[in-house]
């Protein structure tokens, strides 16, 4: 019966922790349109959907687990994450709070990548991003 007790706690210890290392792994952005590889004729709809942290407006301040959306077009992410995002055409905020923004781009191969940010537009180290890669006809 002793056997059995040990081996249940630490099942249950070894469940509990794969449970919380997890949790904090969660925080996460993710472009949710367009798809990878898309080809996409006209502008195109870039959507985002956020998981462990809360999507706000920039107006609201920093708040810890809180921000809001920046859109990189064809840009690397910023070399020194302590500092504010770019404003530029290569740079788009989403300081609103939105999830959804609709970009013209030119013909061809675009890398659109997503970065999640503080009120004050300095992105979350590590970074919280994703990207997709689409074709405008």
């Amino acid at each position: 019966m002793r056997k059995l007790s040990v081996r249940l706690f630490f099942a249950v210890a070894a469940i509990f922790a794969f449970t919380a290392s997890n949790a904090f792994a969660e925080n996460s952005v993710k472009i949710t349109e367009p798809a990878a590889g898309a080809m996409v004729s006209g502008n195109v709809k870039v959507c985002l959907a956020a998981n462990g942290v809360t999507v706000e407006p920039a107006k609201n301040g920093v708040n810890a687990g809180k921000g809001h959306h920046h859109l990189l077009i064809d840009a690397d992410l910023p070399a020194d994450l302590s500092k504010p995002i770019a404003k530029d055409d290569q740079h788009v905020h989403m300081g609103d709070g939105s999830t959804c923004k609709e970009l013209k781009l030119a013909p061809g191969k675009h890398t659109i990548r997503a970065l999640f940010a503080t009120g004050d537009h300095v992105p979350y180290n590590p970074a919280l991003t994703d990207s997709v890669e689409v074709t405008i006809k």
